[in-house]
């Protein structure tokens, strides 16, 4: 299943499935030969709601779902809370919270509140259960997800974990393999994403942006 993963840069990713394709957070991606049936956002920061890379890959078949915030900057969208499924285009979507607990903007202001409803996913596809955390630290509600054969993980602190808690955070999800993602645009670079691998038990692959 990795290898119909493409990592499009920061926290994109196209996923081939045999009926289906998936992009999560397309933000900068170079044109693609696939159109979207399926487009997840995980929250409304310019660097993952797009509207306009949204607009390169859909369709009037597309089925986008993003965070409540979400619904401010695209048209058409179908919402969800962390907590809540739903199934587009034959995908089993799962909403999870994605927060930070100590990456401020100024004190007490976190860049990613709880209250605001960001979100993570997890998606079921060709018999896999994948795991894209969005912009998060390590959160007590990782310990809740079962049965993740693939976590994409944020690496790059500033906004979201660092190589260590990302670490920290795999031994609460227990993944078959870890993919780091958000290093390389913004912040964080790939000795990020070589540190998480140093440190993580568990299989971690880390892949070329295309």
């Amino acid at each position: 299943m990795i290898d119909k993963i493409h990592w499009l840069g920061h926290d994109s990713f196209r996923i081939d499935a045999s009926k289906t394709t998936i992009f999560i957070d397309p933000w900068q991606i170079k044109p693609q030969k696939q159109k979207a049936d399926l487009v997840l956002v995980t929250h409304e920061h310019f660097d993952h709601c797009s509207k306009r890379d949204i607009e390169k890959i859909r369709t009037n078949n597309t089925v986008v779902v993003g965070s409540v915030q979400c619904s401010g900057e695209l048209v058409g969208i179908k919402t969800l809370k962390p907590g809540e499924k739903s199934v587009g285009q034959g995908v089993k979507i799962e909403a999870v919270p994605a927060y930070n607990t100590n990456k401020f903007r100024e004190p007490g202001k976190p860049f990613h509140p709880k209250i605001d409803q960001k979100l993570g996913y997890v998606i079921e596809v060709d018999g896999k259960r994948i795991y894209h955390a969005g912009d998060t630290d390590s959160i007590p509600e990782m310990s809740e997800l079962k049965n993740i054969d693939i976590a994409l993980l944020p690496v790059s602190g500033t906004y979201v974990m660092t190589a260590e808690e990302a670490a920290e955070a795999a031994n609460k999800i227990r993944p078959r393999l870890a993919v780091p993602m958000h290093y390389g645009s913004i912040v964080g670079s790939r000795k990020d994403a070589e540190k998480f691998k140093e440190l993580c038990k568990y299989k971690v692959k880390i892949l070329e942006k295309e």
